[in-house]
């Protein structure tokens, strides 16, 4: 296969690039290489963007894969309301899977840094995309197209070559080649030359997810395919055109770099297939990365025995409310994090655990009552303006977030009613504010309510006895039902310490007091860990070095000198 893409080409363009993203990861400092301002990819980007993704609505999806027995579609609808009717390759696994298999070895061989600087052009291409995938993410998951852009542009980018980076460094950590030499003394010493080289597991299964079909399907996929092993990107039903594009740029690079194509492939369901299961137990698979549902989550780990399995599940994220010196700011980054894509992030607040005594602020003591009526009146004022609530919030992204948003009155009190809103581009958007319901923590049936995900624009304002209590019931929270984030508000370094404690104990990652534009949903590559894999929400952080060391291991080979 001759390559278009010589080694020393990518060198030049991604060398440098992959340098410096190794840095990051040592320093945790802030760096992108991705830029996040739409007018960064050129003055007709926008147009040309939008215009690219409507060339793909209503037609075939092509990728020539090994054993493609039919077509399968369409499975997407847009929660704005348009048409997408994309049909795509169906494949037959007896087929496409030994093909998968059969261009791993030359992978291999080609080492590390190869790999890495191919997963780099990879992403260069798709970045400059950007718009063209920022309309394909908003169209599948509903988030607004800001939001779309960057998190699914940019945002997922950086995550892909944050895991090349830490792929790169773990795989070289051990050198290529050593000499070795024991004295023995008056006799010649022994001594051997070895060889040691990072071997792929097998073929990497990535089951996407509906929300953030990209930013949370590249770490997976990217830290697989660094490592040397083949992908099988299995989508969600309703986002699959996201991550069908990635894999066709995929394939074109691999290609023109001489490398099999068949390295990377998508497998699309028809509907009620179930193709997850089915994959996930196939012998070659030897890998799967998921982000979802507990329950299917729980499955995964459970029957797919001859594979590692990185899940990604549901946990309740909860913000302990005890004192604040700054309650405007709090208020107000409390309101964005609540609204920001409805409440559909695996990040999102759920649980606000406020004293019944009330907080100490620099407004004056707040009662309980007070600071949820205050909260809910700074989600209102936000999302006031029609136009810019549906520019925050996205649209709702199936029906079963909108039948939770509608049940979650019936669970407490209401602060704050959820209302609809009108979206000024698109008329079948479902769109909606979130709800705050007032729970009493002592009730075993507010219990049932607050210790369960709900996943959407959903937040429970729990009163509790003390702080200490909160506290208490924070720890019980992460250590039962899981947790990507928690926040706490406080003016007392004791508490501040008792919070950290706990996090530290039951592993979940921490934000405190934040009052300006940073969020607690929010993190960024190359410096914050999503998740900590120390708690059921997750059994793996985004992005570490445990992410990415088993997905190879080191074989040597010892010779006589």
């Amino acid at each position: 296969m001759t390559a278009a893409l010589k080694p020393d080409m990518l060198q030049t363009r991604h060398r440098a690039t992959l340098d410096r993203a190794l840095e990051a990861i040592r320093t945790r400092e802030f760096w992108s290489p991705h830029p996040e301002h739409p007018k960064a990819y050129g003055e007709t980007a926008g147009a040309d963007g939008k215009a690219a993704f409507e060339a793909l609505l209503g037609g075939r999806f092509e990728l020539d894969q090994p054993g493609t027995d039919g077509y399968t579609g369409p499975t997407e609808t847009s929660p704005y309301g348009i048409e997408l009717g994309v049909d795509y390759p169906h494949a037959d696994p007896d087929v496409l899977l030994p093909a998968m298999r059969a261009a791993m070895p030359a992978w291999r061989d080609a080492g590390p840094e190869t790999r890495a600087l191919v997963c780099l052009e990879v992403l260069s291409r798709i970045s400059a995309r950007t718009h063209e995938f920022a309309h394909a993410v908003m169209h599948t998951s509903g988030q607004a197209f800001m939001m779309a852009l960057q998190a699914g542009g940019p945002h997922a980018q950086d995550r892909g070559l944050e895991a090349v980076a830490y792929a790169y460094a773990e795989q070289t950590r051990v050198p290529g080649q050593a000499s070795w030499s024991k004295p023995q003394g008056k006799r010649d010493p022994l001594e051997l030359s070895k060889s040691f080289t990072a071997v792929p597991r097998g073929i990497g299964l990535v089951v996407g997810c509906n929300t953030f079909p990209t930013w949370n399907g590249y770490p997976g996929l990217f830290a697989s395919l660094a490592t040397g092993n083949a992908v099988l990107v299995k989508p969600h039903p309703r986002a699959v055109l996201p991550l069908a594009m990635t894999v066709k740029a995929a394939r074109e690079v691999l290609t023109e770099a001489g490398f099999d194509p068949n390295l990377i492939a998508l497998a699309a369901e028809r509907p009620g297939e179930g193709l997850a299961k089915t994959l996930a137990t196939r012998p070659e698979v030897r890998i799967i990365d998921y982000t979802g549902s507990t329950a299917f989550g729980d499955w995964l780990e459970a029957n797919a025995r001859q594979a590692q399995v990185y899940t990604e599940k549901a946990g309740v994220n909860t913000v302990v409310i005890d004192s604040t010196d700054d309650y405007a700011g709090m208020l107000g980054n409390l309101a964005f994090s609540l609204s920001l894509y409805s409440g559909q992030m695996c990040t999102t607040p759920q649980n606000l655990l406020i004293s019944r005594e009330g907080i100490a602020t620099d407004a004056g003591h707040k009662a309980y009552d007070d600071v949820v009526s205050d909260l809910a009146a700074a989600v209102g004022k936000l999302l006031g303006d029609d136009a810019r609530a549906a520019a925050l919030l996205g649209a709702l992204v199936n029906p079963g977030v909108k039948e939770r948003l509608e049940a979650a009155p019936g669970l407490g009190e209401v602060a704050l009613a959820s209302r609809a809103v009108a979206h000024p581009e698109f008329s079948g958007a479902t769109v909606r504010t979130p709800v705050i319901v007032k729970l009493d923590g002592a009730k075993p049936d507010a219990e049932a309510a607050y210790m369960s995900e709900c996943f959407g624009p959903v937040a429970f304002a729990v009163a509790v006895d003390s702080t200490a209590d909160a506290v208490e019931l924070l720890r019980r929270t992460i250590r039962e039902k899981g947790a990507m984030t928690v926040g706490g508000y406080t003016t007392s370094p004791e508490v501040e310490q008792q919070i950290e404690t706990a996090c530290l104990e039951e592993p979940a990652q921490l934000s405190l007091n934040l009052t300006g534009g940073v969020y607690v949903n929010q993190t960024a590559a190359f410096s914050d860990f999503h998740g900590s894999g120390g708690n059921p929400a997750a059994n793996a952080a985004l992005c570490d070095p445990a992410f990415v060391a088993n997905r190879f291991r080191t074989v040597e080979v010892r010779r006589q000198a």
